[in-house]
């Protein structure tokens, strides 16, 4: 990997309506805060913006407030700074574990919680060198035609891998976009696509610019599967809010990441709703995520060992919920 960055100009906007009119001005541009990710991408030759609009400076995008409506976390609130938040530990756990969990410290001082949520999806043929992909004739996500994940498919397969986005979705967050068309608030969910090359459903030039969370959510958990226990993204990671109404599930949800081009919740939890939580329901549940999870040849690991033991987390995560 070359350790130069391309050449590219920096634009420094002092608020969110300035880093619209950047973008607006500069098609090509690209927005950035901690950078964790993008800078990594750039240095392989995987992208190269010709100007880098750092949201850094926007003292908007690192509100954090709490009042009756519930929690807003601007985009550009630090992970580091989430993960230590005594609120967000308190009444949204699954959100501090995961955030905890990203990366490692240096990581997690520098990145933001907006740069988690539209991290770039990733796959062993595109998370390369630029000699390394051109000896591989590239791929469909980068300068290619064929996912050589599944040669005879017609789109991309590259897992997205964030670990904000499935607590996130437990909890029931909603989003603040803005962009040229003014701005819009959306469920989380709608934010992503299940595809690898396109997978934010974000219109050219939009910006996140806030997270909101619901006041009283339910007890949530998050985990996850890597390859080392520190700083490698998830191979699997798993979400969960249980709220139960005696030794019965009153509502029940599940979040995957790192197996698919998106994080998504698992359909088909309302149905357990009025069960106990006993072994017969954790292997419908088992079952419910191995049907359901799709990951491909994207990581060294296994697609099957990945799904397996995304649904041994879920398991694991809702036993451990359950009221004593």
């Amino acid at each position: 990997m070359s350790t130069l960055l391309p050449t590219f100009r920096l634009a420094a906007p002092r608020t969110v309506a300035e880093a619209i009119a950047a973008r607006r001005d500069h098609p090509a541009a690209r927005f950035v805060a901690g950078g964790t990710d993008l800078l990594v991408n750039m240095r392989r030759g995987i992208s190269s913006p010709d100007v880098l609009i750092d949201l850094s400076g926007i003292d908007a995008l690192t509100e954090f407030r709490i009042d009756d409506n519930g929690v807003t976390i601007g985009a550009g609130v630090t992970i580091a700074a989430l993960a230590r938040h005594e609120v967000i530990a308190a009444r949204y756990r699954a959100l501090a574990q995961a955030a905890a969990s990203i990366a490692g410290p240096g990581h997690r001082a520098m990145g933001t919680v907006g740069g988690n949520l539209c991290l770039d999806t990733r796959c062993i043929y595109y998370n390369q060198s630029e000699w390394w992909r051109h000896a591989n004739a590239y791929c469909l996500k980068n300068r290619g035609d064929t996912c050589h994940v599944a040669p005879q498919g017609q789109r991309c397969h590259a897992a997205f891998s964030g670990d904000l986005a499935p607590a996130l979705l437990v909890l029931g967050a909603e989003i603040d976009v803005l962009g040229e068309q003014g701005l819009r608030r959306l469920p989380l969910s709608q934010l992503y696509i299940e595809d690898g090359k396109a997978h934010l459903a974000l219109a050219d030039g939009e910006l996140i610019t806030a997270v909101r969370l619901p006041p009283a959510p339910p007890a949530s958990a998050y985990a996850k599967i890597r390859t080392r226990a520190a700083i490698d993204f998830p191979l699997a990671g798993v979400a969960v809010a249980l709220a139960t109404s005696g030794p019965a599930i009153a509502s029940l949800d599940v979040a995957l990441t790192g197996t698919n081009s998106r994080p998504f919740l698992l359909a088909g939890t309302d149905a357990l709703a009025g069960r106990a939580i006993d072994d017969k329901l954790l292997a419908e549940v088992d079952r419910l995520v191995q049907k359901q999870v799709q990951p491909m040849r994207t990581t060294l690991t296994s697609a099957n060992y990945r799904r397996v033991a995304a649904a041994a987390l879920a398991r694991r995560l809702i036993a451990d919920l359950r009221p004593a």
